[in-house]
């Protein structure tokens, strides 16, 4: 039996378990089973290996993107190069490899979105949050050629690019004054406005939104955030995350299976 599974705390709301079910009924999939793993502390992997030896695959989600790092054996090219990783290959020597497929959902379904207007360097982006998540989308619009700033609670003070979220509204003013016609790119990798607090929304200046922003708020959880619901009363373009989690997903599997 080949057991894949997810590493995260908590994990009441994951979506993985039911897709890759899904997935091995729908597509016939014999001997694979996937299940959940919540981890209190990632200091708790170790065991969970040695009591799990059937384990081939493992998707890791929020809090441990950055700490299981120190776990693991090797990491892919895109890894190292993001700094976080979100999905585990276990080979049968019991070697670990860390890869990252949150980049290539974010790169895919940006594309995706309006014949990629909003992949272009010619955009210019904002970036809320700068965790685990965030690193992936960071590398993603330097792979681009895009132009970012990031918003954070507590903004590095000698990173050039890092602003707190009281600068918001002069920042995208200042963006659409620059380029008044280029497009506008704002991506959400907090997990402000997920489930179960549906009514949290990060605080941004809609007023100053029109039809040259794109909104991707990565949630999935539900479909449409207030996030994207209030962008989208001003005439903002919105994209949840719902199909960069089916492209990560399905970049995971092509791992586990022919890596």
């Amino acid at each position: 039996m080949k057991l894949f599974g997810l590493i995260g705390f908590p994990l009441g709301h994951s979506f993985s378990k039911r897709y890759f079910t899904e997935k091995f009924e729908r597509e016939q999939i014999s001997n694979c089973r996937y299940e959940l793993f919540p981890l209190e502390s990632i200091g708790e992997f170790p065991s969970l290996l040695a009591e799990q030896p059937d384990l081939v695959g493992l998707n890791v989600t929020i809090p441990y993107k950055q700490t299981v790092i120190p776990y693991l054996h090797h990491l892919s090219a895109a890894a190292t190069a993001i700094g976080a990783v979100n999905c585990i290959h276990i080979d049968p020597n019991g070697q670990l490899t860390g890869h990252n497929t949150d980049a290539v959902g974010f790169r895919q379904s940006l594309e995706h979105k309006a014949g990629g207007r909003w992949a272009t360097p010619q955009t210019q982006a904002l970036v809320l949050g700068n965790g685990g998540a965030a690193k992936a989308v960071f590398f993603v619009l330097q792979t681009l050629g895009i132009a970012y700033s990031v918003v954070s609670r507590k903004p590095d003070p000698k990173a050039e690019n890092e602003y707190s979220w009281e600068q918001v509204p002069a920042l995208i003013s200042g963006l659409q004054k620059q380029s008044p016609h280029s497009p506008v790119l704002i991506v959400n990798t907090t997990p402000v406005g997920m489930a179960p607090h549906v009514e949290d929304c990060p605080p941004l200046p809609f007023e100053l939104f029109n039809d040259q922003i794109l909104v991707f708020d990565l949630v999935y959880n539900p479909q449409e955030t207030v996030l994207l619901r209030q962008a989208g009363l001003q005439g903002a373009h919105t994209l949840n995350g719902l199909e960069m989690l089916y492209l990560q997903a399905d970049a995971a599997w092509e791992i586990w299976n022919n890596t």
